[in-house]
C-alpha cells in the first residue's frame, strides 16, 4: 500500500516528469505550470503555462534553472558523461527585423548571475569575467545581434560557447532539409516556435547541435557537430537552465517545453501538449469604425472630407526627403514622424547639446519606448550625399561595448537628423569642467574611461571589416552609460575605408586643438590622426583642462605644450587635475600623461598606433623612454608655421572647423 502511495504522489505533477540524481535519468516538462524552477529578475511563468525568461523590459536579464543541481562526471573515470536536452522556444521583438539579444541553454556550477550585465553578454557574464577558465560554463547561444567583439557570424546564429560569449563554432540559424540536403534559413526573432535539440557523446567526446521550425521532425544533419572535450569546462554538479537579457530593444524569449536526459536520449517532447503563444500583431476591432459604417452618405462625406485635410496638413508637417535609392537602407532609415513624436517635437527641454554641426535631442521612441539621442545636422548640399548615408549604415552595424550605437538617420528639408543609443549620464566633458562642489568623476573611472575608448578606436581601426576614422574624439563625444563606462560617439564626421587601402584626400575637419598638424598639408584623415585626437584627449582627462584654452593656469594657451615644459621640468604630477585633490595612483597618471605626448606628437613617425596605446594601458607593453630632444617641440608654434592664426585657438566645445569648400553635411564630407 505504501508502495503505491509513493507511486501515485510521483506521477500527479502537471506535466512534469521529476528528475532525480542517478544516471539515467530523465526530466520532461511540457508547459510549466506548478513547477518548481529557480527564476530571478524578469523570469517568470505565464499564467497558462509559459517560461517567460525575459518579459520585454528594456536593459534587463532573467534566468531559469533546474532547482537541483545534476552529477554530469562520471564516478569513476570523471569523464563527463553523455547528455542530451531538446527544448522548443519562441522570440518575439517589438521590432520584427531587429533584436539585440538572443538567449542560451546553459550548464553552470552555481545559478548566482546577479554581477551578469543586463543589456550585453546573455545575461550569464560581464566583461571582467568573460573568456576566465574558472567560470566553467557551458553555452548553447541562440543570438538575435551581430557583436564585432564577439566575431559573431551574423545577426541570426546559433553557436557554442566556452566560459565566453565568443563562440567556439557558430553557424546561421536553419537546418538541413532531409529530402534534398539543402540549407533552409530560419529567423529567431520570427516569433514562432523553434525546435533545438543538444547532444553530448561523452565516449566520442563530440556535440551536436540541430534545430528545426516546430512541425518538422529532427534533421538527420545537425547544425554544428564538433569535437569537445567537456571535461576540461564542467564541474562534478552543475545547474542547467536558460539565461538571455534584452538590451535597449523590448524582447521576451519564450520556452514552452524542455527535456533532458543522462546517458539515454532526452523524452520527446509531445508538442500538441505545449502551451501556446500568444497571437502577433493581433488587432482590435474598431468599435468606432462599426458606429461610422451606418452614418448617412452626406455625413461621411463631410467626415472624409475633414480626414484629408487633416492628413495634408500631417503631410505637410511629417514631410521628409527621400529618394529612390534609399530603398536599399531598409530599416536603417527612420521616419521623421516617430522622431518627431520621440522628442516631442523638438522641445528645448529635451535638448541635450549643442555643437557646430547640429543639436542633440533626447527622445523616446514612441512604439518601442526606446530611448534615443537624436541629433539634426545641416545639409543643404546633395553633393555626396547617398556616399555619406551608405557609411552612416554601414557604420551602424558596428557592435562594441565602448562605442555609442549608431541605429540610422532621417532626412527631411535641409536637415539629416542621425539616431543614437541614449547614454543616461550624458558626456564626459561635464563631469571634468562641473562647478566646484558638484560631482566629478575619481581618477579609477576616468583611467577606465581612457582604457574603454582605447579599445573602442582599437576596433574601428582594425578589427572591424572596414577601416573606421572618428576624425571628432574629445570629452564631449565620449558619452557615459549607467555604469559611468566610457563610450565614443558621434559618428557624423566619420569616415570608412577598405584595409589595405589609402584614404583619398578630403576636408579638414573637426575640433580645434584636436586637429593634428599634418591634416593641413595632406588633407586625410588617416588612424594616426585619430591617435593625435586621443593623445589631446588623454590629457584633457588627467589634467581636467580643455587642449586649447586662454584661461588654462600659467596662462599656456595649448595644454599639450604646457604639459611638455612640466615634463621637461620635472614636475610632470603639477599637471594632474587638482579637483581630484591628490587621490589619483601616480603610476597610472604618469602613464596618461607620458603617453598623451608622445601621440600627441606633431609627427607621426613616432606616434603609436592603437594597438600599441591599448597594450602600454595594459600594461603588456612599457612605455618607451621619452628623450628630450625627442620631445622638443611646441604645438602652438608649429600650427601656426601651418597657417593657424593665434586668435583662432580658443576654445569652444562645439568649435568645429573645416579647412576647404564647406559642406553641409558634415563640414566637409
Amino acid at each position: 500500500m505504501r508502495i503505491f502511495l509513493l507511486c501515485f504522489l510521483l506521477s500527479i505533477g502537471l506535466d512534469l516528469a521529476l528528475f532525480s540524481a542517478t544516471p539515467d535519468d530523465q526530466l520532461l516538462y511540457l508547459g510549466f505550470t506548478g513547477t518548481n524552477l529557480t527564476v530571478d529578475d524578469t523570469a517568470t511563468v505565464t499564467s497558462n503555462g509559459l517560461l517567460e525568461v525575459t518579459n520585454g523590459t528594456l536593459n534587463s536579464k532573467g534566468h531559469a534553472f533546474y532547482p537541483t543541481p545534476l552529477h554530469f562526471r562520471d564516478s569513476h573515470n570523471g569523464t563527463v558523461q553523455s547528455f542530451f536536452v531538446t527544448f522548443v522556444f519562441a522570440i518575439r521583438s517589438t521590432y520584427q527585423i531587429m533584436s539585440l539579444h538572443g538567449f542560451a541553454f546553459i550548464i553552470a556550477p552555481s545559478t548566482n548571475f546577479s554581477d551578469a550585465m543586463s543589456n550585453q553578454y546573455l545575461g550569464f557574464m560581464n566583461s571582467q569575467k568573460r573568456g576566465n577558465l574558472s567560470n566553467h560554463i557551458f553555452a548553447i547561444e541562440l543570438d538575435t545581434g551581430l557583436n564585432v567583439e564577439f566575431q559573431d557570424i551574423d545577426a541570426n546564429h546559433v553557436g557554442i560557447d566556452i566560459n565566453d560569449l565568443h563562440s567556439i563554432e557558430s553557424h546561421t540559424a536553419g537546418y538541413y532539409d532531409d529530402r534534398n540536403s539543402s540549407f533552409q534559413n530560419m529567423s529567431l526573432i520570427s516569433g514562432d516556435a523553434m525546435h533545438v535539440w543538444v547532444e553530448y557523446h561523452g565516449e566520442a567526446k563530440r556535440i551536436s547541435v540541430t534545430m528545426a521550425p516546430l512541425h518538422v521532425a529532427k534533421p538527420k544533419r545537425p547544425l554544428i557537430s564538433t569535437h569537445l572535450d567537456l571535461s576540461t569546462v564542467l564541474q562534478k554538479s552543475s545547474y542547467i537552465g536558460f539565461s538571455s537579457s534584452t538590451g535597449s530593444v523590448e524582447s521576451i524569449h519564450y520556452v514552452l517545453g524542455w527535456s533532458f536526459g543522462m546517458n539515454k536520449p532526452a523524452p520527446e517532447i509531445d508538442i500538441a501538449k505545449l502551451p501556446k503563444l500568444p497571437p502577433q500583431g493581433q488587432k482590435r476591432q474598431s468599435i468606432l469604425l462599426e458606429t461610422v459604417l451606418p452614418i448617412a452618405t452626406a455625413t461621411f462625406i463631410v467626415v472624409m472630407g475633414a480626414i484629408i485635410i487633416s492628413l495634408v496638413r500631417r503631410k505637410r508637417r511629417y514631410a521628409e526627403l527621400k529618394e529612390d535609392w534609399e530603398v536599399e537602407f531598409g530599416p536603417h532609415r527612420f521616419s521623421y514622424k516617430d522622431l518627431y513624436h520621440a522628442t516631442e517635437g523638438f522641445k528645448s527641454k529635451n535638448l541635450l547639446g549643442a555643437g557646430g554641426f547640429g543639436k542633440v535631442y533626447r527622445g523616446v521612441l514612441p512604439s518601442s519606448k526606446l530611448e534615443v539621442a537624436v541629433k539634426k545636422v545641416s545639409h543643404e548640399s546633395r553633393q555626396g550625399m547617398k556616399e555619406f548615408i551608405a557609411e552612416v549604415v554601414s557604420i551602424g552595424r558596428i557592435r562594441h561595448r565602448n562605442l555609442v550605437q549608431l541605429l540610422g538617420y532621417c532626412r527631411r528639408k535641409g536637415e539629416l537628423l542621425l539616431v543614437y543609443d541614449y547614454m543616461s549620464n550624458g558626456s564626459l566633458d561635464k563631469y571634468l569642467y562641473c562647478d566646484e562642489g558638484m560631482r566629478t568623476v575619481t581618477w579609477a573611472q576616468r583611467f577606465r574611461i581612457i582604457k574603454g575608448i582605447a579599445t573602442g578606436l582599437l576596433y574601428l581601426h582594425e578589427k572591424w571589416e572596414k577601416i573606421v576614422i572618428h576624425r571628432d574624439i574629445k570629452a564631449s563625444n565620449v558619452l557615459l552609460d549607467s555604469e559611468m563606462n566610457g563610450r565614443l560617439g558621434d559618428f557624423g564626421l566619420a569616415r570608412l575605408y577598405d584595409h589595405g587601402t589609402d584614404p583619398q584626400t578630403t576636408h579638414v575637419v573637426g575640433t580645434m586643438g584636436y586637429l593634428a598638424p599634418e591634416l593641413v598639408n595632406t588633407g586625410k584623415a588617416t588612424p594616426l590622426t585619430d591617435v593625435f585626437a586621443f593623445g589631446a584627449f588623454l590629457l584633457e582627462v588627467t589634467c581636467g583642462q580643455r587642449p586649447v584654452n586662454n584661461n588654462t593656469r600659467d596662462n599656456q594657451e595649448v595644454l599639450v605644450d604646457w604639459v611638455l615644459e612640466h615634463w621637461h621640468k620635472g614636475s610632470l604630477t603639477d599637471t594632474v587635475d587638482p579637483k581630484l585633490q591628490g587621490h589619483y595612483n601616480v603610476d597610472e597618471a604618469c602613464l596618461a600623461l607620458k603617453l598623451g605626448l608622445l601621440c600627441s606628437h606633431p609627427f607621426t613617425n613616432v606616434r603609436p598606433n592603437m594597438q600599441q596605446v591599448v597594450k602600454y594601458l595594459d600594461g603588456d607593453l612599457p612605455l618607451p623612454e621619452l628623450s628630450h630632444t625627442h620631445m622638443s617641440f611646441s604645438l602652438l608654434t608649429l600650427m601656426q608655421d601651418e597657417g593657424f592664426d593665434p586668435y583662432v585657438l580658443s576654445y569652444d566645445s562645439s568649435n568645429k572647423i573645416s579647412i576647404g569648400t564647406v559642406s553641409g553635411i558634415s563640414g566637409g564630407r
